[in-house]
């Protein structure tokens, strides 16, 4: 017995004729009629009372007809269960991440979803998160790393790391001695900043400015490197996120800001209105526990 005879069955039952099924399931007559009888052969009964005027079920056809819509419907939902593991073997997904970012610990959460899934590929797009918000919004990009909170609202976010600002310094600078600062210790400095693609250059101008000062900008980026560079050899001093400051060099100290606490939100971000693949949806839940368990 074959589950499309079965479904071939049903709409028989369903139109109460063999010629207003055949005309659905776009077959002939014919062939509806020779499939429904063999079908009445292969069980040993009769399933329809055929008539001039209509077409009625059987005791027997009224058992087959109960029965076989639920193995239709439990058919049909282990197709979609099956399909549902073959998206989950195969894909491709966009990142966005920010430069100023750990880039180690993304790799590792990568590195854990590709082992488990090792047919999925990955594009990583490494920009400031302004730029990042832009992309996934447009559909640039399936997920974005970005700095809380986002320019716009069309984003689902999961955030999961929360963390304050160092000022870094040179190793020689008068403040290297010092276990922590205020905010407006800092108002004669020269700041070398990220560029304005950057929403972390934004939160520490408006720190700045809330605190009694505009700071003095004399160099701006889009490259960490270039950016620990210049603060090594005295051009000036920039503000980093605890995480990434304990990856700097011996050539500078970062020292913890207070007064007031400038806080780094990161999250991951994706658009509330697109119907993500199934193995994007695993990415998010795979995400969320690996980010927490990191958290912990």
């Amino acid at each position: 017995m074959e589950i499309k005879h079965l479904q071939y069955f049903i709409e028989v039952t369903r139109a109460g004729s063999f010629t207003q099924a055949a005309t659905t399931l776009y077959i002939t007559q014919p062939a509806i009629s020779r499939i429904i009888k063999s079908l009445e052969e292969e069980l040993g009964v009769s399933l329809f009372i055929r008539s001039r005027k209509q077409l009625s079920l059987t005791e027997a056809g009224r058992v087959l007809y109960e029965h076989a819509q639920n193995f239709v419907e439990q058919y049909q939902a282990m197709m979609l269960d099956l399909d549902q593991v073959q998206q989950l073997k195969k894909g491709h997904m966009r990142i966005g991440l920010p430069s100023i970012t750990n880039s180690f610990f993304f790799s590792q959460l990568i590195a854990s979803f590709h082992e488990e899934y090792p047919e999925i590929t990955f594009q990583l797009d490494e920009d400031g998160s302004k730029r990042i918000e832009e992309k996934v919004l447009y559909d640039k990009l399936d997920f974005g790393v970005v700095v809380l909170p986002t320019t716009h609202d069309e984003f689902y976010h999961y955030s999961f790391i929360k963390e304050g600002l160092k000022v870094v310094v040179p190793s020689g600078h008068p403040l290297a001695v010092k276990q922590q600062v205020r905010l407006l210790d800092l108002k004669h400095e020269s700041f070398i900043m990220f560029n304005k693609d950057f929403s972390l250059r934004d939160s520490i101008v408006t720190a700045c400015e809330d605190a009694g000062f505009e700071p003095h900008i004399i160099s701006e980026t889009s490259q960490l490197d270039f950016m620990e560079e210049m603060v090594a050899s005295n051009v000036g001093i920039t503000l980093l996120p605890e995480s990434t400051s304990t990856e700097l060099t011996n050539d500078v100290k970062a020292i913890a800001v207070e007064n007031p606490t400038i806080v780094w939100d990161l999250a991951l971000i994706w658009k509330r209105d697109r119907q993500l693949p199934q193995v994007m949806e695993e990415f998010i839940r795979f995400a969320k526990e690996k980010l927490l368990r990191n958290e912990s």
